[in-house]
């Protein structure tokens, strides 16, 4: 008997039908099981080695995470069981209802994006867990140039960026950043619409379930609402957008506005900057191009974020370094318009 079905069977689910999650750009694996004791998914933290990690080491986070998070009362899967060594957890199945599942089928988003900042807001008044890893700016400046620097640049430009570019680069972006650092706050770093669930028999904060907060760091709020309202996959209406910030404010009185938008633009600048360059690495280096049709949307945040005097070095940087006609997906990786060529 492999190792899952082992697992399984020790914990009664021997017999449950399994059904394969889509995978996304991540490496672990998830499946709903359909016909054990209760609704439960299992994660597989088996492919761990393509991020350098043993399974267990993978696992760990997720299991701190998840108790923490039920700990302030909010509503993240229950542990149900776990072989670390193996990289497998069996969690609570909170459904299939994902903000993002329901945005898709038309819902109303006001009522979701509201109720999903009224979560973040709780989520980020707590005081975090310890032992969260810095995301502030040394750590932010060093994921953006893996991907800006590491990869989009030579697709773009056909080389690899000199040691002076690199240089100015990481001098930009901590300059942007380094004025938001010691926020000491638990950053999700994926809180949007497809890891969240609606669970509508459950009141206040409790109504949005989180999910994917494995990766999560210690840095600034801001970057939290800039994933949920500036997502790099859907658009979000601007009415939408507004509330959703307004509704995270009204809930966090302590923080001071005005400061919270600067931050928010210096942060939202790192993210689309980041990760309109991660589509790039995922096509050339995974061989998923699907994921370049976002590129346009990441590059247009970009530009909006780059309004903002808080982003004003970021924006230099580009100035200099990158006319705009280059600002968007590589020219190497557009489709070809003739089939036969």
């Amino acid at each position: 008997m492999n190792p899952v079905d082992s697992f399984l069977a020790a914990q009664g689910y021997a017999g449950a039908a399994r059904r394969p999650l889509p995978q996304d750009a991540g490496h672990r694996r998830y499946t709903r099981l359909i016909g054990g004791p209760r609704p439960a998914l299992l994660m597989d933290c088996g492919d761990a080695a393509r991020v350098g990690l043993t399974p267990e080491e993978d696992l760990i986070p997720f299991l701190r995470l998840a108790r923490h998070i039920r700990g302030l009362g909010l509503s993240a899967p229950e542990v149900l069981g776990e072989d670390p060594a193996r990289g497998l957890l069996l969690v609570e199945d909170l459904g299939e209802a994902t903000h993002a599942a329901l945005l898709d089928a038309g819902a109303d988003p006001l009522p979701l994006y509201t109720a999903a900042a009224e979560a973040l807001a709780a989520l980020h008044a707590a005081p975090p867990p310890p032992g969260l890893p810095a995301w502030e700016a040394p750590r932010m400046a060093e994921t953006a140039g893996l991907t800006f620097l590491d990869w989009w640049w030579p697709e773009s430009f056909g080389e690899p960026p000199s040691p002076a570019i690199r240089a100015a680069f990481h001098d930009a972006l901590r300059t942007m950043l380094d004025p938001f650092r010691g926020a000491g706050c638990l950053v999700h770093r994926d809180y949007f619409p497809a890891n969240l669930i609606d669970l509508p028999d459950r009141a206040g904060p409790r109504r949005t379930g989180i999910l994917d907060f494995q990766d999560a760091g210690l840095g600034h709020p801001a970057y939290d609402l800039v994933s949920l309202v500036e997502d790099a996959r859907r658009d979000v209406r601007p009415d939408v957008r507004e509330a959703t910030i307004a509704r995270y404010l009204a809930a966090r009185p302590e923080l001071e506005a005005e400061g919270f938008r600067a931050a928010f633009a210096a942060q939202a600048a790192q993210r689309h900057l980041r990760v309109a360059a991660l589509w790039v690495r995922l096509a050339r280096r995974d061989g998923k191009p699907r994921y370049l049709a976002h590129g346009p949307r990441c590059w247009a945040l970009l530009a909006q974020a780059l309004r903002h005097p808080a982003a004003a070095p970021l924006a230099a940087f580009l100035d200099r370094h990158v006319p705009p006609a280059l600002r968007r997906n590589p020219e190497s990786l557009r489709p070809s318009k003739d089939p036969a060529a």
